[in-house]
């Protein structure tokens, strides 16, 4: 089964917050970041239940998952939630970020 993704407001605004502030830092990886963690979202078409839950699913009405990108220093958390064949992606947080 091939899943139809969804990148909510919310994560897309993440996604553009995290890629300006990394081209700033490092214009030269930034787009490669970019093209990876957009390739990242979209292997979730595939057995998106292939992903742990996350801690904020405790405190969900429904099940949210997570998929780490990036290196152990430089990961990225993609909270996603799976509804019959879309999965929404809610936020694309920085790992060391506490959630709110």
């Amino acid at each position: 089964m091939t899943y139809k993704v969804i990148v909510l407001p919310s994560a897309q605004f993440e996604l553009d917050e995290a890629y300006q502030w990394l081209l700033a830092e490092t214009p030269q990886h930034a787009p490669v970041w970019y093209n990876g963690l957009l390739a990242a979202l979209y292997s979730l078409e595939q057995l998106p239940g292939r992903c742990p839950l996350a801690l904020e699913s405790k405190d969900s009405r429904e099940p949210v998952r997570q998929l780490l990108y990036g290196d152990k220093h430089h990961a990225y958390r993609i909270l996603f939630t799976i509804r019959d064949e879309t999965v929404l992606i809610l936020h694309i947080r920085h790992a060391a970020r506490t959630s709110s």
